[in-house]
């Protein structure tokens, strides 16, 4: 089967143009790679609008949910836009393609006093007497994740490569370098704030990692805290907490920071830049939470409301 380069180039024009991060770079390649397949050719580039159109057939064959369908077809939409403006194409096959149209799901969240309880656990976890110090450690390691992630909303990906330099100052504000490179503030609670003193205190105090730039550091390759481990860690801690364990993830605690922010009041645009969304309507999958909180103003503060 013959290789097609275009597929290199335009993962190259994602890297150095948009600055597309690793893995949603591996996310395009296995994407085109399956199309690839598909066509049994190896030139992508060649593709008809009947060579797409069939492979989208063949995603529904084969079990892919409509999110999964419209990844693929965003991906190649991107693709094929590409060659055509570079001029390696006259036309592009996917013009008049439309993804499957797809269920609104809204995001699991956990209640105030669900996330009330998982830190409370793990802080209690930090104060009880621990056989080793490595063991003592991980038990404050898990309550600061904790603690910075609910209070900041962070990626888990942004959370575990926070740079030690965030603990090492009494800031309200620490900046995070987020999707594509591009930067934003988002605030510390006083609780956070502690926790990281704390952990970084511990670690120094054990001599552990001390030429390490980051805050959460292990000795994998990354060189910091993987998000794998963290979100094996969470589980173990809802199951003692009494929480599905099948129903908690990283990003389950930041739909539960957007979530409760603005059942607290807090403005959507607010949540979108504590978030690093891009464009509000990412954020809009929270409004369900703005139109319940309505409803209860309504039911509570309006003099007819129950009549």
């Amino acid at each position: 089967m013959a290789f097609d380069y275009s597929c290199e180039t335009f993962l190259e024009m994602l890297a150095a143009e948009r600055g597309a991060a690793e893995n949603t770079l591996e996310s395009y390649r296995r994407d085109l790679d399956d199309f690839s397949q598909f066509l049994g050719t190896g030139q992508t580039s060649a593709a008809t609008a009947d060579d797409v159109s069939g492979y989208m057939s063949d995603l529904a064959g084969r079990g892919f949910a409509a999110t999964s369908q419209a990844r693929r077809l965003s991906a190649l939409k991107q693709y094929f836009k590409f060659l055509y403006a570079e001029g390696q194409r006259q036309d592009d096959p996917t013009r008049v393609l439309s993804a499957p149209k797809k269920r609104q799901s809204l995001p699991k969240v956990l209640s105030v006093e669900d996330v009330d309880r998982l830190i409370t656990i793990a802080e209690a976890d930090t104060k009880r007497s621990h056989k080793t110090a490595p063991a003592r450690l991980r038990a404050q390691r898990l309550y600061t994740l904790l603690e910075v992630l609910y209070a900041t909303g962070l990626r888990v990906s942004e959370l575990v490569a926070m740079p030690v330099s965030a603990a090492m100052r009494d800031a309200r504000l620490i900046e995070i370098k987020g999707k594509g490179g591009k930067e934003r503030l988002v605030p510390l609670s006083k609780a956070a704030q502690a926790a990281m003193r704390e952990y970084v205190g511990l670690r120094s105090a054990e001599g552990a990692y001390e030429n390490s730039p980051w805050l959460f550091p292990s000795h994998g390759a990354s060189g910091h805290f993987t998000r794998q481990a963290f979100a094996r860690d969470l589980k173990d801690l809802a199951g003692a907490a009494g929480i599905d364990r099948e129903g908690i993830s990283p990003h389950v605690l930041r739909h539960a920071f957007a979530s409760h922010l603005l059942q607290n009041g807090a403005d959507l645009r607010v949540v979108q830049q504590l978030l690093g969304h891009a464009d509000i309507s990412t954020t809009q999958i929270y409004t369900h939470v703005l139109d319940e909180r309505l409803q209860e103003l309504v039911e509570s503060a309006h003099p007819l409301a129950k009549r």
